[in-house]
């Protein structure tokens, strides 16, 4: 399988980086096409005390706790509009956005293809394929809410970065996890079951 996964500057960096993880622990993922806007370094140091300004595919993997010379992120520029996940040509499973900033949205909402995030969504809804964006955001104004609606109208799906208790979550990471599997899930891809509801009473 291959995928595109996108980084934007809201909030939230620990949710990619944990399901880029995740992905390339999955034994179903052999390409990850990644791509970050501009902010991304920027959050990602707050968030996170990481460098990932002037990206190569060495430090991403260094970041990620992958092998030195792993193959399976491809790292492409956010100005690169001849990059792979830019063609519908370039078959592939699908995208995902995590997180998903309000800005990044609505550009995808509008059609603008004003650099590779928003052209590889548009691909990926021009060509019927699976859109998965994770905004993380609050509170919702009208126009986030419109956006959101329009994208789902048109076959994308709005997974929000919210977070559940049901299985008892110890640790922020517990919290990290169980959203990622979600993510993961939407493609079908192999992952813990620990969080999983199984509709059992809890005594």
């Amino acid at each position: 399988m291959e995928l595109t996964l996108a980084i934007t500057g809201a909030s939230g960096t620990i949710y990619a980086y944990r399901t880029l993880q995740l992905l390339a622990a999955s034994g179903a993922v052999e390409t990850i096409n990644l791509i970050m806007s501009n902010i991304v370094p920027t959050v990602a140091q707050v968030e996170m005390n990481v460098n990932l300004r002037e990206p190569t595919a060495e430090k991403i993997n260094n970041w990620l706790g992958l092998a030195k010379d792993s193959k399976i992120i491809r790292f492409w520029r956010l100005d690169n509009l001849a990059a792979k996940p830019a063609s519908g040509s370039n078959k592939q499973a699908g995208m995902i956005v995590v997180p998903c900033s309000m800005g990044t949205l609505g550009a995808i909402a509008s059609g603008a293809g004003t650099n590779l995030i928003h052209r590889a969504a548009d691909v990926c809804l021009k060509e019927s394929r699976k859109l998965l964006l994770v905004p993380r955001e609050t509170p919702f104004n009208a126009i986030h809410l419109e956006n959101m609606l329009k994208l789902s109208r048109v076959g994308a799906t709005i997974l929000p970065a919210s977070p559940s208790f049901y299985h008892q979550p110890k640790t922020i990471d517990d919290l990290v996890d169980h959203l990622c599997f979600r993510i993961l899930d939407q493609f079908e891809i192999p992952h813990s079951r620990k969080t999983q509801w199984t509709g059992e009473e809890v005594k």
